[in-house]
Parts: C-alpha cells; structure tokens; sequence
C-alpha cells in the first residue's frame, strides 16, 4: 500500500479515525485529524502552537474556547447535503471543547499558528460556493479558509464531484518554495463516497515521476500530497466529496498546470470526438 495513502480506522477511545501529523506524514506544516463522536460525548483539543480549523462534517454540535462559546451549531447530517458547513477558528495557545448533540463528524485542521487572531465562527453564510470547470471535469467547491480570509497558515476547502468526472484536474501542483509563480503547501484530501461502499481513484505524480502513486481511495480514507500534481477521478454510481487542509511558509495557493494537460481549461474543451 502507498505511503501517501491513510486507511480509515476503527475510532480509539476518542472517537478519532484519521490522524496524520507533520511527524508521520514526513513534512512540516499539515495536521489533520477526523473524529465520530456519538451524541451527548466531548472532545477537548489543545491547540498548543498551531492553530485549528474545526469543520462539522456532519451533525450538530456546541463548541467553547478559553474566550468564545458556540452554542448548537451544525445543520447538514450528511456532507452530500451540498450545503456549506458550520466551522470554528481556533488560534494557537487556545484550546477547543466540543460537545456532540448529534452523531458528529469532525475534521480537525492543523498548522502553525503565530498571530494574535480571535477564534470565530464561520457560518455557511460565509463560505464561499463556486462551480469550476466544464464537461467530465466539473465540481462544486466550498471555500471554508480561502488565502483572502483571517488565519496564520491554514487553507480550508470542500469539494464535490459527481460520478465519472475528474476534478483537482487539469493536473496542478503546489511544491516550489520562492518561486513567482508558484507556493509550497503540503496538502491533505479526505474522501467520503456516495454510496459509502464506493472508491475512487486519486494520481500523485512529479514531472520527473520520482513520485508517481496512484491509489483507489474508500469511504474515509485520506490522501497525503508532500510534492507533485493529484489529479481526482470518480467511477460510474458513486459521488466523491474531499476535504482538503494546506499549509506551508507563505499562505497563499499559487499553482501551475501540468502543461500537457492544460488544454482542458481552453476552448478546445469538450471537443466531439469521432466513434
């Protein structure tokens, strides 16, 4: 199995499934964790020097910091509602309660924090919806954390796919460090499949293909980008929603395209093709 691949887990004692760090994932920057709570259980978080992103995948829960109370919030009961999530900012050197009053699940979102910003909320009203792309490469994303919104390091984003289109594509990557065109962020997808016992099919790949994975992906399974372009494919019958967490030295998501593949975004796409 590759390395870049975390299978989901059986919950430990509190209720996490997913946990990958700086340490076991072999970069500097990325936390991610994703708890399943059950109704009426907590969670306590300490944030320490990195600052956190709470996202209610599904569910309803209150959330507290050491300053700010954020009573009864969460709507959707499942990610493939399409409708925007609740989430939290917490900043660094604060720490987090959560109180399931649903069946919760929750993506934990982690890096390095260093200014003096507030914890909020940020409501589906503040999320910002987009459709990208044309044919079999169409997805709706929901910006959470975008680089034009308040955090230190943290880039939050949610995306949909439906069955038989590709998305994270044309092939980009993010993987050079002061460069004009282009930002280091180490990056995180968290997969849930519709139906659930549905895969799809994530490529990690380098232009030197010194990296060059490619990973049928299940329901809650999580996806480690360190360097290179990651293109998403769905198969017939299953809906794909990712969550995706980057960070790294300068927050901001400057990208370029595989040029072999960047055809997609022109004109000269969809074509009609000749059986």
């Amino acid at each position: 199995m590759s390395s870049l691949l975390a299978k989901c887990q059986s919950p430990d004692a509190n209720g996490r499934i997913q946990h990958i760090s700086p340490e076991n994932a072999g970069w500097r920057f990325v936390g991610f964790d994703v708890y399943r709570l059950t109704a009426g259980k907590t969670l306590t978080l300490d944030c320490r020097n990195n600052e956190l992103c709470l996202v209610l995948i599904s569910g309803i829960a209150s959330v507290s910091t050491l300053r700010a109370e954020y009573p009864h919030i969460g709507k959707r009961m499942s990610p493939f509602e399409r409708t925007p999530p609740y989430s939290v900012y917490v900043p660094h050197h604060d720490h987090a309660k959560v109180v399931a009053e649903t069946d919760l699940e929750l993506a934990v979102c982690r890096a390095p924090g260093k200014g003096h910003l507030p914890s909020r909320l940020i409501t589906p009203a503040e999320v910002g919806v987009e459709r990208r792309g044309k044919g079999r490469n169409q997805r709706l994303v929901h910006n959470i954390l975008p680089d034009n919104a308040a955090a230190d390091s943290l880039l939050v984003v949610e995306v949909y796919t439906d069955e038989g289109n590709t998305s994270s594509y044309p092939s980009h990557k993010h993987d050079q460090e002061n460069a004009a065109d282009e930002t280091y962020l180490e990056e995180t997808y968290y997969h849930r499949l519709n139906p659930e016992q549905g895969f799809c099919m994530q490529r990690v790949y380098t232009d030197d293909r010194s990296l060059d994975e490619c990973m049928a992906v299940y329901d809650r399974d999580v996806v480690k980008v360190p360097r290179g372009y990651h293109p998403v494919a769905t198969l017939a019958g299953y809906d794909n929603y990712y969550l995706n967490v980057m960070a790294g030295p300068v927050r901001l998501w400057k990208f370029t395209w595989e040029k072999g593949h960047a055809w997609i975004n022109s004109d000269h796409y969809p074509v009609e093709r000749a059986l």
